[in-house]
């Protein structure tokens, strides 16, 4: 089930909190629910993802995206991701997420969420993301041209241009 409560939840904070610029980091606090769990009582794999959504709308609010998208009709989807797991996060246990832009390639925008339990690392994703209009897909480069100082998001790092070639060479099943 999707998490409205903690999506409306997350919104409200967000607009009470401090704005941020395109480079910094939106830094979030859980703590691992009961319908957060596996069988084995700690955060199931899927269930970062939701809260890594959370993270970016966070994210998006609080940079001024979140008002550019209403005064254009735009949307928001994921293209891929991939994701890496180093601990467990235990039921009821507080956990951090951290959430950062770290590049555009013209029509994507590539985000690093990092999940954190007492300072140690526990989970890291890479996240490709677009904005969408009726038309399709907006280009994520007119997107950064709204934003003071975002030319340095157009560098590509090499790992992610790894990714990124690693996916196009994926081949989608036959129908």
């Amino acid at each position: 089930m999707y998490p409205y409560i903690k999506l409306c939840t997350t919104l409200i904070k967000a607009k009470y909190s401090k704005k941020i610029e395109l480079h910094e980091k939106s830094i979030l606090h859980f703590r691992v629910g009961l319908t957060d769990t596996d069988l084995f009582g700690e955060l199931n794999n899927a269930r970062y993802f939701n809260y890594m959504e959370l993270g970016r709308w966070d994210y998006t609010y609080r940079v001024g995206f979140f008002k550019l998208m209403k005064e254009n009709g735009w949307g928001v989807a994921v293209g891929g991701s991939s994701i890496r797991y180093r601990r467990r996060i235990p039921f009821l246990k507080k956990f951090t997420l951290k959430t950062q832009l770290i590049c555009h390639d013209g029509r994507w925008f590539y985000f690093l969420q990092e999940t954190y339990r007492n300072k140690h690392i526990c989970s890291s994703a890479l996240m490709k993301v677009c904005a969408i209009s009726k038309k399709g897909l907006v280009p994520s480069g007119e997107i950064v041209g709204y934003f003071n100082g975002s030319e340095r998001f157009a560098d590509v790092p090499d790992w992610v241009s790894s990714w990124i070639e690693a996916e196009s060479k994926r081949p989608w099943p036959l129908e």
